[in-house]
Order: C-alpha cells, then structure tokens, then sequence
C-alpha cells in the first residue's frame, strides 16, 4: 500500500508530498503554498482523493 501521495493545489498550481494516515480521512490541507484551505470535492472523501496523485488507503 503507497502511503505517500503529492497534493496539488487548484488555486495556485503547489504540489507537495504528504503521508496519508491509515485511520481516518483528511478533510482539510493547508496548501503550502499559497495557504488556501482545501476541502474535497463533493463525492470525494477526503482531499487526497480530490487532489493528489494516489487515492486514499480506504479506496
């Protein structure tokens, strides 16, 4: 199972690598970039299923 997965920002185009956690789904991600508040997309669970490059551990 990859664990590790890179966010893209919608806004301002930022990608940064993350750990997913194993546990519980992430609502919320700070871009480090710009700093906008991500949340995901509607029907997604979580923002690495809305913006990175990996699905989450659940999926």
């Amino acid at each position: 199972m990859q664990l590790q997965s890179s966010l893209t920002c919608p806004f301002c185009s930022h990608q940064a690598t993350e750990t997913m956690p194993t546990d519980a789904c992430q609502f919320f991600y700070e871009c480090t970039g710009c700093g906008a508040l991500l949340r995901p997309n509607a029907g997604d669970c979580c923002v690495f299923c809305s913006f990175g490059d990996v699905p989450c551990p659940p999926i």
